[in-house]
């Protein structure tokens, strides 16, 4: 019983770390708390679901197709939302302007599509394979390897290449990187569309394992994707992967032994305790400030 919650709770921190991921890259670039992400997850979900029931897309070219809409959906708000107010006002402004961006979405959706909630058809062939007392549906190999595989790209990304050590180095000082002749908005721009490809991705998985995709569904996942980014240490890629998947497995921990009724209140009771006694995060840095 405990190694299949344990097992459950993984699969769905996997979905937590990859939105999880959209919240630390862009606050580790620019300082801001993006609450317009869990709406972009949401279009995720939903542009899967048009793809496979409308486009008749196979999993994977609609999963791919997702992660493209939300990455150019992301450069957009980035663009009209975020970048005017940019070094031009207090932070509170910006923090509006994104509060303001995931009720225009939510509700932009609501309007096209209806408050109904629409399932997924059978896109994978349900198969249900036992491991001893362990039972591993396809779908959670499919959204395990998938997490996987794009946070290994991501990490690889950031460590190797050009584009990451530009990363890097606007995450480490924005306006030092623009002297060194970095294109910081091309940074910030790039960062908003990786960190929303990872969202709708992360939109595709939990729509067809969860087999529910509503206008609302990423307020409260949002929600809790910023509470694993804290926990992991806001700005910490590393540090947001662990975050999401202790966030899951705690989750469906909480659910499966103390009552369902705590299944959302953990994440913020989690928030809450980690603010008061670790604010940097498990793996955070404590940084100092010159005055």
């Amino acid at each position: 019983m405990f190694l299949q919650q344990l097992l459950n709770g993984i699969t769905l921190g996997s979905t937590y770390a990859l939105i999880a991921l959209g919240y630390t890259m862009v606050y580790g670039i620019v300082q801001l708390i993006n609450f317009a992400h869990g709406e972009i997850y949401m279009f995720g979900a939903a542009v899967g679901l048009f793809l496979v029931t409308v486009a008749g897309f196979s999993l994977v070219p609609a999963l791919l197709g997702a992660m493209t809409f939300c990455m150019l959906l992301g450069v957009l708000v980035e663009k009209i939302a975020y970048r005017p107010l940019r070094g031009k006002s207090s932070r509170l402004s910006a923090l509006i302007s994104a509060i303001g961006v995931s009720i225009f979405l939510s509700t932009f959706m609501l309007l096209i599509a209806g408050p109904n909630t629409r399932r997924y058809p059978e896109v994978v062939n349900p198969t249900t394979y036992h491991i001893g007392s362990l039972q591993l549906s396809s779908m959670q190999i499919i959204i395990l390897l998938v997490a996987a595989l794009l946070m290994i790209g991501l990490n690889l990304m950031i460590q190797k290449t050009r584009l990451g050590m530009a990363m890097r180095a606007t995450s480490e000082d924005l306006e030092a990187a623009y002297l060194m002749g970095i294109d910081v908005d091309r940074i910030i721009s790039l960062t908003f569309a990786i960190g929303s490809a990872l969202a709708g991705a992360g939109g595709v998985m939990v729509g067809i394992y969860y087999n529910a995709v509503f206008p609302y569904m990423g307020t409260m996942v949002g929600l809790k994707a910023f509470s694993a980014a804290v926990l992991g240490g806001i700005g910490s890629v590393p540090g947001a992967m662990l975050g999401g998947i202790t966030l899951g497995i705690l989750e469906i921990m909480g659910v499966a032994y103390i009552s369902s009724s705590f299944k959302d209140a953990i994440a913020f009771g989690i928030l809450i305790i980690v603010l008061l006694i670790r604010p940097q995060g498990l793996l955070g840095k404590k940084i100092s400030k010159k005055v």
